[in-house]
This record gives structure tokens, sequence and C-alpha cells, in this order.
């Protein structure tokens, strides 16, 4: 079976509708808002595009992208696939791989077989902390990648010996205490059938 790898050049992220009128309503809102921050940073260094869906909580900080800031496009449909996201995509034929975090978040991206959907399991949520497993079980079974924040960002780094290393590193040492503590919150119960748990003690 093929492995679906990430690679810089050909991934755009999708930040969809996180709003700060949700911030009641949303199981783990402020975790995902922590997550969306550390996949902002990683995206400025390595210098991936970031579109956006829906009104975006200003603590959020889509400023600090400049050019690599998409948007943000209204979203009134339950959907990812809006005209203005079909057009950004059109314009851009290189890409072939969605990282998705937010709220509201979609299937119909997944059923587009030009793209493959990478759904980070930290950044993504729901009203009720019970039906998270069930939609990443679901994304997944429709043929979306799940992973965390910190496994697709190093998998887009791809290689110690890029120059843009040391800068990435910083991130991830600056987000250490971030990414335990959503750790704890978000993804809820969710294991993908077909990988065991490992102890990080192991990594």
């Amino acid at each position: 079976m093929p492995v679906n790898l990430l690679d810089p050049a050909t991934t755009i992220f999708f930040l969809c509708d996180i709003q700060t009128k949700f911030r009641s309503a949303i199981y783990g809102y402020d975790q995902v808002v922590a997550t969306a921050n550390k996949l902002i940073k990683v995206a400025k260094v390595l210098n991936i595009e970031v579109l956006a869906l829906g009104e975006i909580d200003p603590a959020i900080n889509t400023e600090s992208l400049g050019p690599l800031y998409i948007g943000p496009y209204d979203k009134t449909l339950f959907s990812m696939f809006t005209a203005d996201v079909k057009a950004a995509l059109a314009a851009r034929p290189h890409v072939t791989s969605i990282v998705l975090f937010g709220i509201e978040t979609a299937l119909d991206l997944i059923a587009s077989e030009k793209y493959t959907v990478h759904i980070v399991a930290d950044g993504v949520s729901s009203c009720n902390a019970f039906e998270i497993p069930i939609a990443l079980d679901r994304m997944r079974t429709e043929g979306a990648i799940i992973g965390t924040s910190e496994s697709i960002a190093f998998q887009l780094m791809k290689d110690a010996a890029y120059p843009n290393f040391k800068a990435f590193s910083k991130i991830i040492k600056e987000e250490i205490a971030s990414t335990k503590a959503v750790g704890q919150v978000l993804p809820v119960g969710y294991m993908p059938n077909n990988l065991p748990a490992v102890p990080r003690s192991a990594l």
C-alpha cells in the first residue's frame, strides 16, 4: 500500500471556521485554537499557504503569515468545497495534499480524487466529546489520513539538514507544554484500528 507522505511544495493548510462565538459550544475550543496557532507557525517556517473559511478567532495569529494567508472566505454551506475554495485550488495546480483543522469541517473534500486530505486529530472538535472519535473514524473510513499536529509537522519538515530546521525545532520546543496540554483533551479516545499505541518513552 503506498504511503501518502506530505511535502511542503504540494501541501496547503485549511483553517476552518474557528469562531469566538463557538467557544462555549465546542468541546476543547481553546485547545483547537492552540493547535491552529502551532500549525500557523509551522506553515510560516515551511512556506505553506493557509486558506481560511468562515470567521476566524482573533486569537489565531493569521496576520503573521503575510502573503501565505488566503481568505478568509465566507462559509455558509456545511461544506469546505465552496466556489471560492474551488477557485483557489484551481489556481494552485501543484497542490495535491490538504491538511485540515478547525470546526465545521466536512466530508466533501475527502470525496475529491484530486487531493489527499490529512485531518489534524488534535486540531478538530465538536459540540460533544463523544462525537469526536466517531467523526474521525468516519473520515478515516472515507479515505482521510488522521494524524496529530506534531506528526504532520515532522512529516512536512522531512530532514534535519534543511536550512529552516533550526526555526522549526524552536517552534516544537516552544510548543512542548501546549502540545502536551492539548493532548490531554484532544483527540478523545481515538486510535486508528491499524496503529498500536506507542509509549512516548519508546520514541
